[in-house]
């Protein structure tokens, strides 16, 4: 069980000095809320797969969204810095993608798991239970070595949204990415095999859009 974890577990997740890595993104993210010329109702927030989705607000532009990604971010990091990005923010949801990086960090899922339930209780603290969507870890070729703590950290970041957090919809972007041989669709990613394509964040979208509006 999650709870049973020693606590030293948090301090591999949330070390101060870690942090300390994503400093000027983090700054960048505090300089542009001045520079809005409109009131946000959509927050995406994580990590580079966030920050690189180029077409986002075109992709979601009904639902007024803006991109509060930060590159090579953590979940661990997603609740550190959560209160300072989202300061000034009034959002009537938040879209989250983050844990890949912890997992390719060589954190354990449980970790994962753990740094969601910190998340998700700075969102309740500071907004109430606004509905919240968490994009499953992504299948990548780049990753595809650790996919079984990918797949363990999903299941519990499923269960966990299941069974405790009412207010956060879980978002399957893990099946759709894979092809007919159960292995990543290679035709969703970059070179790199770990960011996506346009191709990719055409499917991402579709796949959110079917959860923020259901028929």
């Amino acid at each position: 069980m999650i709870d049973s974890l020693p606590i030293i577990l948090l301090g591999l997740s949330f070390n101060y000095m870690n942090m300390l890595w994503y400093e000027v993104e983090i700054q960048l993210l505090e300089d542009q809320r001045a520079s809005f010329n409109y009131e946000p109702d959509t927050l995406f927030y994580g990590s580079s797969s966030i920050r690189q989705w180029t077409t986002l607000a075109d992709d979601f532009k009904g639902l007024k969204p803006v991109n509060l990604g930060f590159g090579g971010s953590t979940l661990a990091a997603c609740a550190w810095f959560f209160d300072r990005i989202t300061d000034g923010f009034q959002p009537e949801r938040i879209v989250v993608y983050a844990g890949d990086n912890d997992l390719a960090d060589g954190r354990h899922p449980q970790e994962v798991a753990i740094s969601f339930k910190y998340l998700a209780d700075c969102v309740m603290a500071r907004y109430g239970p606004i509905p919240c969507y968490f994009i499953s870890l992504k299948p990548s070729i780049a990753r595809w070595g650790l996919i079984a703590q990918f797949k363990y950290a999903n299941e519990l970041l499923a269960d966990a949204i299941k069974g405790s957090h009412q207010n956060w919809h879980w978002v399957d972007i893990f099946t759709p990415m894979l092809n007919v041989k159960g292995q990543p669709e290679v035709s969703y990613f970059n070179a790199d095999g770990l960011h996506l394509n346009d191709e990719g964040y055409r499917l991402w979208s579709s796949v959110l859009l079917d959860t923020l509006n259901p028929k």
